[in-house]
């Protein structure tokens, strides 16, 4: 991505387009930006679909995105951002997220993410990662930079991965649905595919996790999703 200056005082303003389920995360996100002086919002979606259908009209340099929203998956958004960017000019994205393990992280970057960002972190993070990813550049905090040095450098031991991590993205995004309590036909919906598309990603799911049936499946589900909920 060719770097975009926020120097010169009298160059345009930077676009930003956010995307969040939350309206307080949104409108938290939209004053902190609209107060800089070379940044400005230029629109706001609070699903994955709504971002898709404005997004190229927004035609924003970075767009903002909450890795797990109910409506779709903030991986599979920065996918789609990433396959229309042939049509518009090409978007920086940047995850803020209320999760920071490894797992959603490197599957962000994967995507096309240019950055990662938590929901908790400080203020000036998230008006460092923007600038950042304006330039050209990568933005990670430093813990999350050394895990992935970790796992990419020195490597990981097959006990040392977790069985979640062996799920493609569409895997954990029913793996999190279920975790929320929804059902097969509930996902399908969610996920706009069909119940027995469903069926199969329950099935890779249970043989990926060496679960015995579907109640197991469930359960595990459960625990999972509470357990990213105290994280």
């Amino acid at each position: 991505m060719a770097p975009i200056s926020t120097t010169e005082p009298d160059s345009p303003k930077s676009k930003i387009f956010i995307v969040d389920d939350h309206a307080l995360v949104r409108e938290w996100l939209s004053t902190l930006i609209n107060q800089q002086t070379d940044l400005e919002v230029c629109g706001e979606a609070n699903s994955a679909a709504e971002a898709l259908e404005l997004i190229g009209s927004a035609k924003p340099h970075v767009a903002v995105v909450d890795v797990s929203m109910e409506g779709g998956s903030g991986i599979e958004l920065i996918k789609n951002i990433k396959a229309i960017c042939p049509v518009i000019p090409e978007v920086a994205v940047i995850v803020l997220s209320m999760h920071d393990e490894l797992l959603y992280c490197e599957r962000a970057l994967r995507a096309g993410a240019r950055g990662y960002v938590m929901k908790r972190a400080a203020t000036k993070n998230v008006l460092e990662a923007i600038r950042c990813v304006l330039k050209g550049e990568m933005y990670l905090n430093n813990k999350m930079a050394k895990l992935m040095a970790e796992k990419f450098v020195e490597g990981k031991s097959p006990a040392a991965i977790s069985p979640v991590e062996l799920l493609s993205d569409r895997e954990l995004e029913v793996f999190h649905l279920l975790g929320r309590g929804l059902g097969t036909r509930q996902i399908a919906e969610e996920m706009h595919v069909g119940f027995k598309t469903v069926q199969s990603f329950n099935a890779r799911i249970k043989e990926k996790l060496k679960l015995l049936n579907a109640t197991e499946l469930m359960r595990e589900a459960l625990r999972w999703h509470d357990s990213q909920q105290q994280k």
